[in-house]
């Protein structure tokens, strides 16, 4: 699975920084989904690999203007592209509304396209398509706020050739069959389904993105079987016990201490104040102090989010930058 991060900013865009957005693929697969929609996400995308043709999905983690500006200038630019395939959004309530607000008094009609919004905010709520099943994870913010859990969908078509030969399947047509998963019948009236003959499928790859949350600690169950976590570190904790809990945020250390309680093996901090700055001169203010802060208190990978820095789960679940 690849992530690449459109915008790493927490509330506004600084000099080095845009405002929320993730592309999310399934390693070199064309069609990818999004995770926020900062103000000037279509900006960033021109530098990318992505194209508004080939988005699947978005998901919208909450309200907030920093996660969901974005969508109307996106929208119109994927009509203006010629998109046709619907296209969907995945939010809390509150999502729609701004989005038919803003295309309705923009005097934006006769899209090319559909736009199906499904409510994440409901108990129910189930996203699913050919690469993945997605489930959201409530948290605790000023609005509400939700986490999405991508689970990759996996399939096997490599043939069992042992077990092809002890069937008496015999080489040729009918094995190419099962390769793509229809079932045959032999010429004794024995039925072979594919799930008889073909190798266990890959492990699939489970990756958590959150949206604003002051309580990483509820991430802990979803967190079971996970092999990343996305999570927002607005500030230091120094900087957080001064700045109080008014904004809902946390500190890289309570990420830290709630990814090492959940076991999972990788995490990227991502969403830092517009007081962190990339160079390393800009002690204590360096975006590096959030990182030193949580591998004090996470024993696992972490990753400190930039804009366009990618980000790859590979096959044995290790994340890898570049």
């Amino acid at each position: 699975m690849r992530l690449t991060f459109l915008g790493t900013s927490a509330g506004m865009p600084t000099t080095e920084r845009n405002v929320t957005a993730l592309a999310l693929a399934i390693d070199d697969a064309r069609q990818w989904y999004l995770v926020d929609c900062g103000e000037g996400t279509q900006h960033q995308l021109l530098r990318c690999r992505y194209t508004l043709n080939n988005l699947k999905t978005i998901f919208i983690t909450h309200v907030h203007g920093d996660h969901m500006y974005g969508l109307p200038g996106l929208i119109t630019s994927a009509s203006m592209q010629g998109r046709q395939a619907p296209l969907t959004i995945c939010a809390p309530d509150g999502v729609q509304q701004f989005v038919e607000a803003a295309l309705h008094y923009a005097d934006v009609s006769g899209l090319p396209f559909s736009i199906e919004f499904i409510r994440t905010d409901q108990p129910a709520f189930e996203y699913q398509d050919t690469q993945v099943t997605v489930t959201a994870h409530p948290l605790s913010h000023r609005v509400p706020s939700f986490a999405y859990r991508f689970e990759e969908k996996t399939f096997s078509t490599q043939l069992n050739i042992q077990k092809l030969n002890a069937l008496g399947i015999p080489r040729g047509e009918l094995w190419g069959f099962l390769q793509k998963g229809q079932a045959i019948t032999l010429e004794d009236g024995r039925q072979v389904h594919p799930e008889q003959v073909l190798q266990p499928p890959p492990t699939s790859r489970i990756v958590i993105i959150a949206g604003d949350n002051d309580k990483p600690e509820l991430l802990v169950d979803a967190l079971q079987g996970a092999h990343l976590l996305v999570h927002e570190a607005t500030l230091t904790d120094a900087a957080l016990q001064k700045v109080g809990p008014v904004w809902m945020h946390s500190s890289a250390r309570m990420v830290a201490e709630a990814a090492e309680a959940s076991g999972v093996p990788n995490l990227i901090l991502t969403h830092f104040s517009g007081r962190y700055q990339l160079s390393s001169e800009a002690e204590p203010n360096s975006i590096r102090t959030l990182k030193a802060e949580a591998e004090t208190y996470y024993s696992g990978n972490t990753g400190l989010a930039s804009d366009f820095s990618t980000w790859t789960v590979n096959r044995a679940g290790q994340l890898i930058e570049g």
